[in-house]
């Protein structure tokens, strides 16, 4: 199992299997990351990951549509396209 803090929502933290989609374990766990479509088209769940960025799965291009390179850059990236296989802490 691993570990997904959600810093924005009081720091919880939860347990995930690895390679969750970490919108899906947000929802599923009630873990704050704001929403609208869940597919890469709004860029409502963009998050930043402030810890455990090495556990992050590849930048996907609908990431690249809402987000800047400055942002990419700085750690953010879209909940609902990104898969975690180790322990990361977010905030939104």
């Amino acid at each position: 199992m691993i570990q997904i803090t959600f810093l924005s929502n009081g720091g919880k933290t939860v347990d995930a299997q690895p390679n969750s989609n970490l919108l899906r374990v947000s929802l599923r766990e009630q873990g704050g990351i704001p929403f609208k479509c869940g597919g890469g088209l709004c860029g409502t769940c963009k998050c930043k990951v402030e810890q455990g960025r090495e556990n992050t799965d590849d930048i996907k291009q609908k990431e690249r549509r809402h987000l800047s390179a400055d942002e990419l850059a700085a750690g953010y990236r879209m909940a609902c396209q990104t898969f975690v296989n180790g322990n990361v802490s977010v905030s939104w």
